[in-house]
């Protein structure tokens, strides 16, 4: 892989400005399109694609793979845990205005962690998908090509 050199300086360039406009569709999913899936799938391509260019070992010390199983555990407890919440005050599951004192900063604040969720869950799901299929033993070699 040595031989791609502006492969990989072109793709250290554009995975900062990937990783950063998939916080921005993130935490401006409430007020604009886009939200926790679109902002975990792009955040996924990025590691992806770092993946495709340098290799798994090295996105695998980026985001070792005991962290991402632990990481997608937590998006979906982080889901399912704000439902818990205001079933527990008495309220439907995921009726956000159980969250707070004034029912409009409940909405914000569980539009926020729902979508935390999801976006945590979908990157660290899509992330762990491309590590079972990329450390698969290749059938032919890479010469053979």
């Amino acid at each position: 892989m040595r031989h791609h050199l502006i492969l990989r300086v072109i793709t250290k360039l554009i995975v900062p400005p990937i990783l950063l406009f998939a916080l921005y569709v993130q935490f401006h999913g409430d007020y604009s399109p886009g939200g926790g899936f679109q902002a975990g799938v792009i955040f996924a391509a990025a590691l992806i694609l770092f993946g495709i260019v340098f290799g798994l070992r090295k996105v695998k010390r980026v985001l070792p793979p005991w962290l991402v199983i632990r990481l997608a555990a937590f998006g979906v407890l982080l889901y399912g845990g704000t439902g818990v919440v205001s079933l527990f005050v008495g309220k439907a599951f995921l009726d956000y205005s159980a969250l707070a004192a004034y029912p409009k900063d409940g909405q914000h604040y569980g539009i926020i962690a729902v979508e935390l969720g999801v976006g945590i869950a979908v990157a660290t799901v899509m992330v762990a998908i491309y590590y079972a299929f990329a450390s698969r033993p290749p059938r032919i070699n890479d010469e053979d090509w």
